[in-house]
């Protein structure tokens, strides 16, 4: 039996993706950090996930039918942060803390568990952390020091209102949006 990877984020708009490759691109040229260039700018709500490929269209009737109370919202952005894991440190643009974001993600996380009740709830949603990955996986430790050094001082501003959020699957090559719901 095959298994589909999906997981559901908030897609910032074009000229914030734009700012945020411009970061992937100087770790990936300056820091060997290339792995958060593989999937579009996002915030994660819910983290990857496996379903059986015949749960496909199920997964598509959920998000298609899911109702969230969470209207539209302001994301600001402010410069940057870092988790700073033993392994693989992970160096992200820092959304300030935002009430309407942490009630759509808890009100997502909540309700695909009870329709979905199989897929366990990881330990990380629980404890949600919001960020936009600009350089993991890849960034070793000693290139993290470097980079941390440049981009905790490093200034990055912006904002944008968050009208929906999206669906992602995984092809084994990347991710592509399979649909969309606007808040």
């Amino acid at each position: 039996m095959r298994n589909n990877l999906y997981f559901i984020a908030i897609i910032p708009p074009e000229i914030i993706r734009e700012n945020i490759i411009a970061f992937q691109t100087d770790l990936r040229d300056n820091y060997n950090s290339a792995a958060a260039l593989k999937v579009i700018p996002h915030i994660t709500l819910k983290a990857p996930f496996q379903l059986p490929a015949e749960a496909h269209t199920s997964l598509l009737q959920w998000f298609r039918e899911l109702y969230c109370a969470t209207g539209i919202f302001t994301v600001t952005l402010n410069g940057f942060n870092m988790f700073n894991n033993k392994a693989h440190p992970v160096i992200f643009v820092q959304p300030v803390a935002n009430a309407s974001l942490f009630a759509l993600q808890k009100e997502i996380v909540h309700n695909f568990h009870e329709h979905f009740p199989m897929i366990q709830v990881p330990d990380l949603e629980l404890r949600f952390k919001p960020h936009i990955t600009i350089g993991y996986r890849d960034l070793t430790p000693q290139q993290f020091t470097a980079a941390w050094k440049v981009y905790q001082a490093k200034p990055y501003n912006a904002s944008f209102d968050v009208t929906g959020f999206h669906l992602l699957q995984h092809d084994t090559r990347q991710w592509n949006v399979i649909a969309t719901y606007p808040v």
